[in-house]
């Protein structure tokens, strides 16, 4: 039997509420509805139920249920963790996947800095898809859009 089984968290879960709050003259019934669940409840089935069984509720808190309220506990516990564990993961990778594209903006910007101070001719395309070449007043004003990018984004 799997300790995690869903099925047996939910019955230890079940009896360790049921444990926890039932008073010293308090009974307890177990019993399976119409469509085959277990179901335990402090009063009687109302109408049919297949199988009904009474049980007689721990008057103090027993080893037993001690030690099912503490795999419950344990349980709980567990997955709270893999789920904080998950979360930090998600969150990891995101902030890496976000670091690395900034770095490489940041590389881009720099290439495209070097290019315009370089002196070399640049090219761009017009809207007609027609060759047209910086003059030097658009060039500094690349130049000035470049590192103000470059001081805004990557310092």
């Amino acid at each position: 039997m799997n300790i995690r089984s869903p099925n047996l968290i939910k019955t230890v879960l079940a009896l360790s509420l049921i444990a926890a709050t039932a008073g010293a003259s308090a009974q307890i019934y177990r019993w399976k509805d119409e469509n085959g669940r277990t179901v335990f409840s402090d009063k009687p089935p109302e109408g049919r139920a297949r199988q009904q069984e009474k049980l007689d509720a721990p008057l103090s808190s027993s080893a037993g249920s001690t030690a099912q309220k503490n795999l419950a506990e344990q349980e709980i516990s567990f997955q709270k963790r893999q789920k904080d564990a998950r979360e930090r993961a998600e969150k990891t990778g995101k902030d890496e996947a976000a670091q690395a594209e900034k770095q490489e903006y940041c590389t881009s910007l720099r290439r495209q800095l070097m290019a315009l101070e370089s002196g070399e001719r640049i090219v761009r395309r017009d809207e007609n898809g027609e060759r047209q070449f910086l003059d030097d007043a658009q060039r500094e004003q690349e130049i000035a859009k470049v590192r103000q990018s470059l001081q805004n984004t990557c310092q």
